[in-house]
């Protein structure tokens, strides 16, 4: 009898024994449960996202949205994005707020690996803690969870191991957004959303040796936002110069952004996609807002790309008009006319456009070799596009662009063949093959 009533005793104190731990777990848990987000929330979270543009690097072409699988060329060989959609499995579905946190902000992974900083997150530091909470509630519920897998990288063994990574993140130089006491509101929003959720200086601000952007706002120099050649593609000055937006008015740039085209240039290569997918959506507000920001930033002294009247004899007005001036009629002047003016909104004009006359021509050849595609907008529905002429030899392409940048009063250096070759072997496998 003793002994039935110690065993009923010992049942009943390890049934209580049993509830206490679970009644603890189950406090723990709800201590730890993250309240769930407004519609609200998750509807501001969509907005940054596109200010933030994440959907271009992390949806492959033909892909579901956010689930990774974009290849990114290296200098050591290609990367793909990777998957930022919920799902548990092969996303970021297991991520706390915390862990998303350091990966946008740190570059660094839940489980710890640091990321390739193709990830921008120099840039995200900036972005503020509430941002990144509603950033974190669109990500988790505000984006369809899609199974997956991430892709290994190209890179090969040993440059893919990513220990060095730790060492190039000790030198990056990266804080919160201090903003500027001495500027109102709308310049402090600009100055915001140019140096961490647009990300700007990532493609227009040139590189240290070691691949730093060298720049990360404008109060770390005239590097700043000062133009960089990446992925083959010139990034333009977003300073004051005159290959940057020294001749744009705010009003050019809020156009140009919602739009992808203002009365003399239009938007193109990776740019296109960035208002295409990012600045198209943004309000007036913050485009204003922008567009008195960058014009804020003042040009930098440095020499012209010629002197002025150096290429006369390549004239458009020439008696005797050059390989480059007949290749030019044979090929260009139906869209872009004989006075290089274009037709306003539709086809770009050539001359007096500040991508034709910059120093570095990377986007000009670049454009003429593999085409290119205006963006798709609400404002703008029916994009036109430009044909691929790579099948013109090196010289021929450098014949005409040469004239295109010194005709009608342009006045930019020649392009020679050697110059033309070097900007085709940077092209995407898909470039080169349309």
């Amino acid at each position: 009898m003793a002994r039935q009533m110690l065993n009923a005793k010992s049942k009943s104190l390890m049934a209580k024994l049993y509830w206490c731990c679970a009644c603890l777990v189950l406090a723990a848990t709800a201590a730890r449960a993250e309240t769930a987000p407004t519609a609200d929330s998750v509807e501001r979270g969509s907005y940054l996202a596109r200010a933030a543009d994440c959907v271009a690097c992390h949806t492959a072409p033909g892909g579901k949205e956010f689930a990774g699988g974009l290849p990114m060329p290296t200098p050591l060989g290609r990367i793909y994005s990777t998957n930022i959609t919920p799902d548990r499995e092969t996303g970021i579905g297991s991520y706390s707020v915390e862990d998303f946190t350091r990966a946008v902000r740190e570059g660094v992974a839940k489980d710890g690996h640091y990321l390739y900083p193709a990830m921008p997150f120099p840039a995200y530091a900036k972005i503020s803690d509430a941002d990144i909470q509603l950033l974190y509630a669109y990500f988790q519920h505000g984006v369809a969870p899609v199974k997956h897998a991430n892709w290994p990288s190209d890179i090969p063994f040993p440059l893919s191991v990513r220990f060095p990574l730790f060492f190039w993140d000790m030198f990056v130089r990266r804080g919160p957004f201090q903003p500027n006491a001495s500027q109102d509101a709308q310049w402090n929003r600009g100055a915001y959303l140019v140096q961490g959720l647009g990300h700007c200086g990532t493609c227009h601000s040139p590189r240290a040796l070691t691949l730093h952007t060298k720049a990360l706002t404008e109060r770390d120099g005239p590097a700043f936002l000062a133009g960089a050649v990446i992925d083959g593609w010139y990034a333009k000055s977003l300073r004051g110069d005159k290959d940057g937006l020294g001749q744009w008015s705010e009003a050019d740039i809020v156009t140009f952004l919602k739009t992808g085209i203002t009365d003399s240039t239009a938007a193109f290569g990776d740019m296109a996609e960035v208002v295409q997918h990012s600045t198209q959506y943004l309000t007036d507000d913050d485009l204003a807002a922008i567009a008195r920001y960058l014009k804020s930033l003042p040009g930098h002294q440095k020499e012209p790309a010629v002197a002025a009247g150096a290429h006369t004899a390549s004239s458009a007005n020439d008696d005797h008009p050059t390989r480059g001036s007949a290749a030019y009629d044979e090929f260009c002047v139906t869209c872009h006319r004989a006075d290089g003016g274009g037709v306003t909104h539709i086809f770009p004009a050539l001359a007096g456009n500040d991508v034709v006359e910059t120093a570095e021509a990377t986007s000009l050849v670049h454009i003429v070799l593999s085409g290119g595609r205006r963006p798709r907008t609400t404002a703008r529905p029916n994009p036109f596009a430009m044909p691929a002429f790579k099948t013109l030899d090196d010289r021929e392409v450098a014949e005409i662009v040469t004239y295109i940048r010194t005709a009608w009063g342009n006045s930019a250096s020649p392009v020679t063949a050697e110059q033309v070759a070097k900007i085709r072997a940077t092209l995407t496998e898909a470039e080169a093959t349309e």
